[in-house]
């Protein structure tokens, strides 16, 4: 469990940038938690936010294996977004997340915004109320 998560992590970074340098194929279950330990470290600095990421346990005793999920899936959202190369999958598979789009106005753009009246404020446009009958009175049909 631990060691194909640590060589998934691996495949990110460029060769002989790998965060988790030696991967141990022991079978003993410390060793194995140790590595989904050291996986989750590193997904955190790949970038992956902190709520992203599952507990050992969830894994290991397979107590939230969509918490698992949400952690890869994220994982493969940076991955995708940071577009450095290392990410040789289908980009397809994850969405990119969203990345900063300021927008600066002129002080003319800014007082022309505060002369627009918003649909919010409502319309006399559209809908209204032509044809249409009072309360109580029959409607005619022929």
């Amino acid at each position: 469990r631990g060691g194909v998560l640590c060589k998934l992590i691996n495949s990110l970074y460029p060769p002989g940038q790998e965060p988790i340098p030696k991967i141990s194929e022991s079978k003993m279950a410390f060793k194995q938690m140790e590595q989904i330990s050291q996986f989750l470290k590193a997904a955190e600095t790949y970038g992956v936010r902190t709520t992203d990421i599952f507990q050992t346990v969830d894994l290991w005793e397979g107590k939230d294996m969509a918490a698992v999920q949400r952690t890869l899936m994220a994982l493969g959202s940076v991955a995708v977004t940071k577009d450095d190369g290392c990410y040789r999958g289908e980009p397809s598979w994850f969405h990119r997340k969203a990345q900063q789009n300021r927008r600066g106005f002129s002080e003319e753009q800014l007082r022309q915004g505060q002369n627009v009246i918003g649909l919010q404020m409502g319309s006399n446009k559209g809908a209204s109320q032509a044809g249409m009958t009072g309360y109580g009175m029959p409607r005619q049909i022929m």
